[in-house]
């Protein structure tokens, strides 16, 4: 059963005061550049193009809103790990990214996003190990599983769950079957 959700682009926001009030659970997206959180936004809205992929990183370089049926935002975060900006625009992002994270009370959960391909990497850690020094809710999404073999998923997912510990769910931009895991276990926490 594929979860049908339309979604639509609401906004950027620089920082926290520039972000509307939804009245709707918000998940924020976290993760390395070129993880695939934009193309995870263009599946579960069924939009191939609602979300722009590149495949140069740090393009995202504001909050972006996305409103998901009504039935909850979906929040895309600037990458980690890479952007060709200076130092001092990295430190603006960390500290407005900080703010929205510490303070934006919509926040129903983060969604660290980790490339199926690769080991976690130390920045991946570094910001796990922050989320959970300030005790934010958190779940785990692995991407590109499509890369791997079926059986390579379900170690990929034992490895990572002991590593970083909660939920952990394989997506694949290809694979239907993930897509409804992924969105079945949004709409739980979102209560339907």
């Amino acid at each position: 059963m594929v979860n049908f959700i339309s979604g639509k682009f609401v906004v950027s926001a620089e920082k926290l005061s520039q972000c509307p009030v939804f009245n709707l659970p918000e998940f924020a997206l976290i993760g390395r550049s070129n993880v695939g959180k934009s193309s995870f936004i263009n599946k579960l809205a069924n939009n191939k193009k609602l979300a722009k992929t590149s495949n140069t990183p740090g393009k995202t370089r504001l909050i972006n809103f996305f409103n998901m049926s009504d039935k909850f935002i979906i929040a895309d975060l600037p990458g980690y790990g890479y952007a060709k900006v200076s130092r001092a625009a990295q430190e603006a992002w960390q500290k407005n990214l900080e703010e929205y994270l510490l303070k934006r009370t919509e926040i129903k959960s983060l969604i660290q996003f980790i490339d199926a391909r690769h080991d976690i990497q130390k920045n991946d850690i570094q910001m796990r190990e922050w989320i959970n020094a300030h005790a934010l809710p958190v779940f785990t999404v692995i991407t590109k599983t499509d890369y791997i073999s079926r059986s390579d998923v379900n170690k990929k997912i034992q490895s990572i769950k002991k590593e970083f510990g909660g939920e952990v769910l394989p997506f694949s931009s290809d694979n239907s079957y993930y897509v409804d895991i992924v969105t079945d276990f949004i709409f739980r926490l979102c209560g339907f």
